[in-house]
């Protein structure tokens, strides 16, 4: 496999589990709207992280680190739940302003990418998905330098496909953030809080 079929492959998977809207999407789509697009592109920069790792640790075929997050996952998924559930509560308590905020500096960015990159994280079926992708592709980095340049140029594709999706959502809902109302807004928090408030229950109800 050459470098750019490797790149292009890399680019669609990660395109491909970024783009379902789930909590980390709603997320985004919310910060953007609240925040201005480079909080909530930050925020998909953080998920697109996330997924790198996993897709590196499933790439170069890291059995013992895999087997930890898998027995760890009741771990990950209650600490998952709950800061869904926070993220919930805080959303759904949110007062919009009056007018949309601009885009914020350093501390709000980065705590909107470590967020969302802890909350990737916390969800060990991601690596499950990489491990199957990777092993469909034939990619392994047991001992074989050429593997182990694929799985590099893999990951890096996973990586800039994420972020690929992350950029166009939130530039195409930054778009019209602008003509979001106060009032409109303040329906927005609401169900958005409502909606990752849902995703915390169920990822505790998973416990059970």
């Amino acid at each position: 496999m050459d470098t750019l079929p490797a790149l292009l492959k890399g680019l669609i998977i990660g395109f491909s589990i970024a783009a379902p809207v789930g909590p980390i999407g709603l997320l985004c789509i919310r910060r953007t709207l609240a925040d201005g697009p480079a909080p909530g592109f930050v925020s998909g920069l953080g998920a697109a992280s996330a997924d790198a790792v996993y897709g590196a640790i499933a790439g170069f075929g890291v059995a013992l680190v895999t087997d930890a997050l898998i027995g760890a996952q009741v771990a990950l998924k209650l600490v998952g739940g709950v800061m869904l559930l926070w993220l919930g509560w805080s959303t759904l308590r949110a007062r919009p302003a009056e007018r949309p905020a601009d885009a914020r500096g350093g501390a709000g960015l980065a705590g909107a990418y470590a967020s969302t990159f802890a909350l990737t994280l916390a969800n060990p079926a991601t690596i499950l998905s990489f491990a199957a992708v990777f092993g469909g592709l034939g990619v392994s980095a047991a001992g074989d330098g050429n593997s182990t340049g694929v799985a590099a140029l893999l990951v890096a594709g996973v990586f800039a496909g994420s972020a690929l999706w992350w950029l166009g959502l939130s530039a195409s809902v930054g778009a019209f953030r602008r003509r979001v109302t106060p009032a409109a807004m303040l329906w927005i928090n609401r169900a958005s809080g409502a909606v990752l408030g849902g995703f915390g229950i169920a990822a505790l109800a998973s416990l059970l």
